[in-house]
């Protein structure tokens, strides 16, 4: 027992260390030029490329391990660095460096009659905390993004991902040291101890906001035992809704896109709702383009009248499967498939097919989500996608941020008061 708590302890000490030493290199980030985080960033996507071969190798040793575990071919996918993941990590951070400096954007001023002139300008959040799973590109994407925004980041990466993270934010460390960024501005908690998560979350005076990003379990524990603020989605269960108006074709291929162009992420389309008046020319065309691409479908009684596939229950409709299977409801309306989206939907990224004005413009009205398309793939909701640079989380809350959490989501708002001796009477 002794033992044990004298392992705990020195846990902790290390997590405070690692706060202390964030909370310090924010201040240095407040005042540091954005040409110098350009170059920074420009910096370590240069050497991302170069180091290519170290990367892959490091991230075949967590491969190896997934392996062994037996994680699903889903979750190796979002493991997984190839070549064409690393030039687009070093991509982010060149879009990111092209983007405008957030910090010090004037957002709105006003002079008052007795002569104070108020204004408030976007200021970097402080301290950011991101906890993740899988994605290693995760760990360049949420450092590039914290450092053009001016904050401080401690990255905890998952376990099965711990080589790939830690080549990664080692590179990125060295490239922006070698530029003029603060030491400590990016850190990474290299251990595997699942207590760290824990202690990490008590430093409400060092971290100013913990963004996760994961499955649920491990979203819904950063909110139970969090005494930071948490900007987050619990899950993804996206939806895309095929009107009766719908051009049937493209309808196949953005319903096909967003299920099975990369089934194991939070924007892939869960559940596909269809309007009674076309399931019978639709359903049979699409379920069978969705079976040839390997996925399983379940649907509601009137969807297996038109084509064979397994019974959902209503477990289904509120299940981010992650994976190449797909529940199917027919409905009576638009209405309908409203009430669903809202009543069952993770209010992350919903779509519409339509060629009707109307019908498009309800559905971007009332559903209740953080993302909402017409005649698009929900695969697009993405921070690299929205010509955001690349983004740190995609957020479903409604209090400070809403949808992929990027450069101005990142910052907070002060207001700066100018006065010439003014006093309250």
């Amino acid at each position: 027992m002794a033992t044990a708590e004298t392992a705990n302890q020195t846990l902790h000490e290390e997590m405070v260390q690692f706060g202390v030493r964030a909370r310090s290199a924010s201040y240095g980030l407040r005042s540091l030029s954005c040409a110098v985080k350009n170059a920074a960033l420009l910096e370590v996507a240069k050497r991302l490329r170069a180091s290519r071969d170290v990367l892959q190798a490091a991230n075949e040793k967590d491969l190896e391990g997934g392996r062994a575990k037996g994680l699903s071919p889903a979750m190796l996918d979002r493991l997984a660095l190839t070549e064409k993941r690393i030039n687009a990590m070093a991509e982010g951070l060149e879009q990111v460096a092209a983007l405008p400096d957030p910090v010090g954007e004037i957002v709105g001023q006003t002079v008052r009659p007795n002569g104070l002139r108020i204004a408030q300008i976007r200021q970097p959040l402080g301290v950011v905390g991101i906890i993740y799973e899988s994605r290693p590109n995760v760990t360049a994407d949420a450092a590039g993004l914290c450092l053009k925004s001016g904050n401080a980041c401690i990255l905890r990466g998952g376990s099965e991902a711990i080589h790939s993270n830690v080549a990664i934010a080692r590179i990125f460390e060295e490239g922006a040291s070698a530029a003029g960024v603060p030491e400590h501005a990016v850190q990474i908690i290299a251990t595997t101890d699942r207590n760290a998560v824990g202690e990490m979350l008590k430093l409400d005076r060092h971290i100013d906001v913990i963004v996760p990003r994961g499955g649920k379990s491990l979203i819904a524990r950063i909110y139970d035992e969090s005494r930071i603020p948490v900007v987050a989605h619990l899950d993804g269960v996206c939806h895309t809704y095929v009107h009766y108006d719908a051009d049937l074709e493209m309808a196949t291929a953005v319903c096909v896109n967003a299920k099975l162009q990369r089934p194991g992420v939070c924007n892939a389309m869960e559940t596909m709702l269809v309007h009674r008046d076309i399931a019978a020319l639709f359903l049979p065309g699409v379920s069978r383009v969705l079976v040839e691409g390997g996925c399983e479908l379940r649907g509601c009684g009137r969807t297996r009248e038109y084509i064979d596939c397994a019974a959902a229950t209503e477990e289904d409709w509120v299940t981010e499967y992650l994976d190449k299977i797909l529940s199917i409801k027919v409905v009576d309306s638009l209405d309908d498939a409203i009430l669903h989206i809202n009543e069952y939907g993770s209010h992350h990224s919903d779509a519409i097919v339509t060629t009707g004005y109307d019908a498009a413009e309800r559905f971007l009205n009332d559903v209740d989500s953080a993302t909402v398309y017409v005649n698009a793939s929900t695969r697009f909701t993405d921070g690299f996608q929205f010509g955001l640079g690349a983004e740190i989380g995609i957020s479903t809350s409604k209090l400070h941020c809403r949808g992929p959490m990027a450069l101005r989501e990142l910052t907070s708002l002060k207001y700066i008061i100018r006065g010439s001796g003014q006093i309250l009477e």
